[in-house]
């Protein structure tokens, strides 16, 4: 899995045409991967405004609105892809433009059924 970390609201921050450069390398990675064969999905995230976080209280569980990490990056998305080998998902990884607007990537693997990658 390819997790997206940006800071929120950085295509704002964007020019059009900088923002059109952007949208259309993204639109280019997933061609590239949906006709390798190597995508199985991915998703947005809504804005952080929209999030809740649970930690542990002393009855129950608090709730506070957002993530509120000390982090000015947030999560912002995910890729689902299936590859041959860690450093093909992280060729992936560092071809997407949010790094090159101050994100970072996680490259990690999704633990099959059996859990036995641990």
């Amino acid at each position: 899995m390819l997790l997206i970390y940006n800071r929120p609201g950085f295509v704002a921050d964007l020019t059009e045409s900088e923002r059109t450069a952007l949208f259309g390398e993204v639109d280019t990675i997933m061609k590239e991967l949906t006709e390798s064969g190597e995508l199985i999905g991915g998703q947005a995230l809504a804005d952080v405004t929209q999030a809740r976080t649970l930690r542990p209280g002393a009855e129950r569980p608090a709730v506070t609105d957002g993530p509120f990490l000390e982090s000015k990056e947030q999560f912002m998305g995910y890729l689902a892809v299936d590859c041959d080998s860690l450093e093909r998902a992280t060729e992936i990884a560092a071809r997407w433009p949010d790094l090159r607007h101050g994100g970072s990537m996680e490259v990690r693997a999704i633990l099959d059924d059996s859990g036995t990658e641990m």
